[in-house]
């Protein structure tokens, strides 16, 4: 069967979000088990909820207590709808105080791995899972007892009701957190809500994705024409693929050579992904352009804000000139981007959260935007993209290349941008990358970006001699769709030679550190 990455109307889950570290995992984790899922807040009525007629509503954790003044709430209507349900730790303590049960502050805590013991191990949920297992817990208040109707089906040495069940409602709950790995047979618990409690068939897949948006983009664009900012990286090649797939020739992708790029980049973009889709490409040299908006600007909100500005300015350039080529053509008006999920989430859009940063082709377009935007993969999770882009036959070096921010090294450079330190930093980079490869690593980490710290100097010494450079961090990182991330444990030996390569190698960097926090706390990139 085909990767899962694709939505088949109607089967979607509703993932309503609580404030959960965890929220868009457990989108994901649906998505894994080829059913499509997205995610809203909770402060969306459960009337809107209902509207969008749910083939299943899932609810996340949170870090709140029932019993807390102003702690978000559920309306009892949702479980009284018809609509299969599935509580999460903080959500299964919802739903047992609406439904009648009793949650207790008691200030018995469990954190971490926690020993279960099943009560049923032939109900829906645990069919064919061990009477003793592991989960993960997080929770400070316990549910005492289960609601009328309900089957208790689980327990810890702490919670007398860890987990319960009414088939007939179809309302299910578990107070620990399946979606983590921790949980050792989560994932199984978790497509037993999904097939077995919901009754949804695993029908999403990388074929549907491309079949469905193939006709949406063909139903939004019709006869019209449109530009695609194309940087090389998973994200825009693969929309523009697809684009490229349901609309032929009247797409122009547009490279946009902004001098932000890394060592070798513009060439790789004109070799490979041209020879790969045939598709039309216009390069266009703008590194001055954005170096002199740039100038002066330290704070990395406005320069990502720039550099968005600044991109959609060369595109209706860009426009304007593919028009005047073949005035008789339909116009172009359309601008196709690689936005993702994680782009969007981060950006403060969808589920309702605080905006971490603004992503440069979310937060960071203009007001006057002249194009209507397509974005092939608005929902989709970076591995998800990956998939979808060797259904489409991408080459191995496109589909599976380390991800790499729009706004480029621009936001990589902790400092002002210049045309020396952007210099600097891509012979940096150029040394990390050569030795990773080299250490056969490429595929064992998510991304590794390399950041100059450009207001920081350090003392150093070099031929005898006192030096005053710049510190370069590496942020090798492990994940899966860029939602949360974990250091990568790279050897030590590689570390050395990137270090002492960089060192001798990059005039004005006396010293390389190794960054190894994970996300959350910290993002990917440092601005």
């Amino acid at each position: 069967m085909a990767s899962p990455v694709a939505p088949v109307a109607p089967d979607t889950v509703l993932v309503v979000d609580f404030g959960a570290q965890y929220a868009q995992l457990i989108a994901r984790r649906v998505r894994e088990a080829r059913v499509y899922s997205e995610i809203v807040p909770s402060t969306m009525p459960v009337a809107e909820i209902l509207a969008r007629k749910p083939a299943a509503v899932i609810l996340s954790g949170g870090p709140s207590s029932v019993y807390e003044p102003g702690a978000p709430g559920l309306d009892r209507s949702l479980f009284e709808a018809g609509v299969p349900v599935f509580g999460m730790c903080y959500g299964f303590q919802l739903m047992a105080t609406a439904l009648g049960g009793t949650v207790d502050n008691t200030g018995a805590r469990e954190y971490g791995r926690t020993a279960l013991a099943v009560a049923k191990p032939g109900s829906t949920l645990f069919e064919g899972t061990p009477a003793e297992q592991t989960v993960w817990m997080s929770h400070g208040d316990a549910c005492s007892a289960a609601p009328e109707g309900f089957t208790v089906t689980a327990s810890t040495d702490l919670v007398p009701v860890a987990a319960f069940e009414n088939d007939e409602l179809r309302l299910y709950g578990v107070q620990y957190h399946p979606e983590v790995l921790h949980t050792v047979h989560g994932q199984q618990i978790l497509e037993h809500f999904l097939y077995r409690g919901a009754g949804l068939t695993p029908t999403w897949t990388t074929e549907n994705v491309v079949e469905e948006q193939v006709a949406l983009i063909r139903a939004q664009v019709g006869t019209r024409r449109a530009i695609c900012g194309l940087s090389g990286g998973v994200d825009s090649a693969v929309a523009a693929a697809l684009v490229h797939k349901a609309i032929g020739d009247r797409l122009t992708c547009v490279y946009v050579d902004h001098g932000l790029m890394r060592k070798g980049e513009t060439e790789q973009v004109e070799k490979d992904f041209v020879a790969a889709t045939g598709v039309r490409l216009k390069v266009v040299d703008a590194s001055e352009r954005f170096l002199a908006a740039l100038a002066g600007v330290s704070d990395p909100e406005q320069k990502r804000k720039i550099i968005g500005r600044e991109f959609i300015r060369v595109f209706e350039q860009a426009q304007a000139e593919i028009v005047a080529e073949a005035p008789g053509d339909e116009p172009v008006e359309f601008l196709v981007q690689g936005t993702l999920y994680p782009d969007v989430v981060e950006s403060g859009g969808g589920t309702g959260t605080a905006n971490i940063k603004s992503h440069h082709n979310v937060g960071g377009l203009p007001d006057d935007l002249q194009f209507e935007l397509v974005e092939p993969l608005r929902k989709l999770f970076k591995d998800e993209v990956r998939m979808v882009g060797q259904e489409l036959g991408l080459p191995e070096e496109i589909v599976h290349r380390q991800p790499f921010p729009g706004p480029g090294l621009g936001i990589r450079i902790v400092g002002e941008v210049t045309r020396e330190r952007l210099d600097l930093l891509r012979e940096a980079d150029a040394i990390a990358r050569e030795e990773l490869t080299a250490a056969g690593l490429d595929r064992d980490i998510w991304q590794c970006p390399v950041v100059l710290l450009a207001d920081v100097r350090s003392v150093g010494v070099q031929g005898d001699g006192r030096t005053y450079g710049h510190p370069i961090v590496l942020r090798p990182v492990s994940s899966e769709d860029a939602m949360t991330a974990d250091w990568s444990r790279l050897p030590y030996d590689v570390l050395a030679r990137i270090s002492t390569r960089i060192t001798n190698e990059v005039k004005d960097v006396n010293r390389v550190v190794l960054d190894v926090t994970s996300k959350p706390p910290g993002t990917i990139e440092w601005e």
